[in-house]
């Protein structure tokens, strides 16, 4: 029997920590790094990424904006990219934010949840915005494959930030609400004791002002993926704090602020945020 993502996600975050690397290799650093803006610059970048943040960390978030820029060579840098990140027993989580309906969201969940895949990574992050049901074909497909979905729940944007809290008339629920409602529904079904469905929470933002309950821990845990630290000001010391019960299972990411470090300076840049977002946790 397969295990379910989110029980290979919580052993990642017990044996490496919380710490999430992105893998952005946005210009001005390919630039910084000294590699050419371009699909090699982006492979030599994410593969630098990887061999950096294995043994040090335990999960890394390709964007893949970032290489889907360069077209087909982007997406072949990209394949190599998680490939070799999956080689080194990193959990791999695609930042690819796909939302749609019926057959077209299934071929998403297809490219990048399928066993075998040349984008096959451990987890997605979708969009529900046509409600959460719209994504019961990959739910199925994460389920029976071992994988995961982080569905935006509350961004950090503040232009989100009006839909995400205004109110479901027929339930009196926020929408961010409904859709973590949702996903728990979701992950009780599927009956693991941590779901394999998450939710995308910003660090900073006031999960309370968007119909957030931070005290009461669902059941089962609901894997958080929580952007916002570093580069966007949240502090990780604060990551209690903000999430408070919903910290259970949280995957704390950060990019610049370590991807700033260059290639001379990433493993130890990786190491000590690691040991700070563990420290922060425990």
């Amino acid at each position: 029997m397969t295990t379910g993502f989110g029980i290979r996600l919580a052993a990642a975050i017990e044996e490496r920590g919380a710490l999430c690397v992105g893998i952005d290799p946005h210009s001005y650093l390919l630039a910084d790094w000294g590699l050419a803006d371009d699909a090699s610059g982006a492979r030599d970048f994410g593969l630098r990424v990887v061999e950096a943040a294995a043994g040090r960390a335990g999960i890394v978030k390709p964007q893949v904006a970032f290489f889907e820029r360069f077209g087909s060579a982007g997406y072949h840098a990209l394949e190599q990219v998680l490939e070799a990140a999956r080689a080194a027993g990193l959990v791999v989580i695609a930042d690819v934010k796909r939302g749609d309906l019926g057959t077209s969201v299934e071929a998403y969940g297809e490219a990048w949840l399928t066993p075998g895949s040349r984008l096959e990574a451990d987890a997605m992050t979708v969009s529900a915005f046509q409600g959460v049901g719209s994504l019961n074909a990959p739910i199925r497909l994460a389920a029976e494959a071992g994988k995961g979905l982080f569905v935006l729940a509350a961004t950090s944007n503040p232009e989100a930030a009006g839909i995400q809290s205004s109110i479901d008339p027929d339930s009196g629920r926020t929408v961010a609400r409904v859709i973590i409602d949702d996903v728990n529904r979701e992950n009780t079904l599927i009956g693991d004791a941590i779901g394999p469905l998450g939710v995308v929470l910003g660090a900073t933002i006031d999960l309370k002002g968007f119909g957030i309950d931070t005290v009461d821990a669902p059941k089962p845990a609901l894997p958080v993926l929580a952007p916002g630290f570093g580069h966007q000001g949240a502090r990780v010391e604060d990551a209690r704090s903000l999430f408070g019960a919903l910290a259970e299972v949280i995957v704390i990411s950060e990019s610049r602020s370590i991807l700033s470090a260059g290639p001379d300076g990433l493993e130890q840049a990786i190491a000590a945020r690691a040991d700070e977002v563990r420290a922060a946790l425990v």
